[in-house]
């Protein structure tokens, strides 16, 4: 199908794929590519050297500047604000400026603030009005100045993409892989309180490695990759913090706020911990010792390792 162009917008560009509406005052520079199927609302002004996918709402008030790559069936909210540029009074070329992504499924809200250089993670969910100063990792529900995760999406379909519900004991139901939450046992008498675990009764498989994460920023987040060979297993056996697990179709949020909760974490398994409180010491057991070549840092590789 044709292209729906209204007649107060300037089009400079012939890369722009069919069914896609142009409202009025829209400007496209000549070097802009955009998909199908989009819709370009009202005051949208698209610079040279964007690269925008298919069915890709941009609403009303939005620049996109220079360096910014919009993947397919995203949502950006009305005035929604990207910058692409540390140094705005300086000079450069094109070449000089940070790219910045927003990934498959992502959402905006209007007025948040993108500073050049991030990485909106695909199916992520922005607030409106926040201010984003990091990478957004996939999935993720982030608000505030500056943006800060404050949940997981519960599906990998936008439209479904309400919080998951956190987990915070041993009876619910973590439902992601072959992942568990497990209560380990606990011995208390006059002389205070212990618990253990047990190679093949508790642990699932003999440690090879531990290691400790500990003065972790309350907004700072750990992990975010899979193992395609390793087993974990993580106790925070100081303070709280939150573990997201996602296996490609499912994802829950599991809180581990005391030393006898263990979380087992089977291979090819996405994760990531955050909202570490200040006390924060966690515990990890590994089935196997370092190898950089077991890990799984892409988020995309990640699923296709799941869909081949």
């Amino acid at each position: 199908m044709a292209l729906k162009i209204h007649p107060s917008a300037v089009v400079e560009s012939s890369h722009i794929g069919d069914n896609t509406l142009l409202g009025p005052f829209v400007y496209i520079l000549q070097g802009a590519k955009i998909g199908k199927d989009c819709n370009i609302c009202n005051q949208v002004f698209i610079e040279n050297d964007v690269i925008i996918g298919d069915r890709v709402t941009i609403k009303p008030g939005v620049q996109v500047w220079a360096g910014l790559i919009i993947e397919d069936d995203v949502f950006i909210g009305p005035n929604a604000t990207f910058t692409n540029d540390t140094f705005p009074t300086r000079r450069h070329s094109h070449e000089q400026y940070h790219r910045t992504y927003v990934r498959r499924g992502a959402v905006i809200g209007a007025n948040a603030t993108i500073l050049q250089g991030v990485s909106i993670g695909r199916n992520a969910l922005v607030g409106a009005g926040s201010v984003v100063t990091k990478d957004v990792p996939p999935n993720a529900i982030v608000f505030g100045n500056p943006a800060c995760i404050r949940g997981y999406a519960s599906s990998i379909l936008r439209e479904e993409a309400v919080p998951v519900t956190k987990i915070t004991d041993a009876s619910q139901s973590v439902s992601v892989g072959n992942a568990e939450l497990c209560e380990l046992p606990v011995v208390h008498d006059l002389r205070g309180k212990l618990s253990f675990a047990e190679i093949g009764k508790h642990l699932p498989f003999t440690p090879q490695r531990y290691f400790l994460v500990y003065e972790v920023p309350g907004k700072e987040i750990r992990g975010e990759h899979a193992h395609r060979e390793c087993h974990q297993f993580l106790v925070c056996i100081k303070g709280a913090i939150q573990v997201m697990l996602d296996d490609g179709e499912n994802r829950a949020v599991i809180e581990l706020n005391h030393p006898n909760l263990g979380l087992y974490i089977p291979p090819i398994i996405w994760t990531s911990q955050y909202n570490y409180s200040s006390d924060a010491v966690l515990l990890v057991l590994a089935s196997d010792t370092y190898k950089a070549e077991d890990y799984i840092r892409d988020y995309d590789e990640f699923m296709r390792v799941i869909h081949p």
